[in-house]
């Protein structure tokens, strides 16, 4: 009886739950408005970041990505990427002096700056680490879970600069 009491409410409580979501100020993420529609990038095709942003910044269909440096007349602004570094680092040993744990830690400093060099965003550095136990009995089952880490902060990086680059408001 209890039960069909609390379908019954959910039932009829379900309109307006989404009346009410709807007011809160609710909306789907869209993209983001950017300063500039011409971006050069000195990243690689070999950069697995690098491949990842530029198709982040044309999916938006408001920025071109100019990766040839022959071209880097026709851009507005500059990407330049200082570091682009992934570690693994140790952080336990078991008593037999086996490894136990790791930190991956994925490193990424970046400026934007115009082509006359006035500094849009100065130097700034996101820095991300994840923490991952080994076992030597799974070892290809922890290579694809440090694989799957490692993609995912590549991923939170790219949103990051997303953002920061959506931030500049004059160029």
């Amino acid at each position: 009886m209890q039960r069909r009491a609390f379908l019954v409410f959910a039932a009829s409580s379900a309109p307006l739950a989404l009346v009410s979501l709807s007011g809160c100020g609710f909306a789907l993420r869209k993209a983001p408005n950017f300063a500039f529609t011409t971006l050069y990038s000195g990243l690689t095709e070999s950069s697995p970041l690098g491949v990842e942003l530029r198709r982040s910044l044309e999916s938006t269909g408001k920025v071109k990505v100019i990766t040839d440096a022959r071209r880097l007349s026709e851009a507005q602004v500059i990407l330049d990427v200082l570091q682009d570094q992934r570690e693994k680092v140790v952080l336990s040993l078991n008593s037999s002096g086996q490894v136990r744990e790791f930190q991956l830690r994925l490193r990424f400093t970046f400026r934007l700056r115009t082509l006359a060099g006035k500094e849009l965003i100065p130097a700034t550095e996101i820095a991300l680490q994840r923490d991952i136990s080994f076992n030597e009995s799974a070892v290809l089952a922890k290579e694809a879970e440090e694989t799957l880490l490692y993609r995912d902060m590549q991923s939170d990086v790219v949103q990051q600069i997303m953002r920061r680059l959506a931030a500049v408001k004059d160029i």
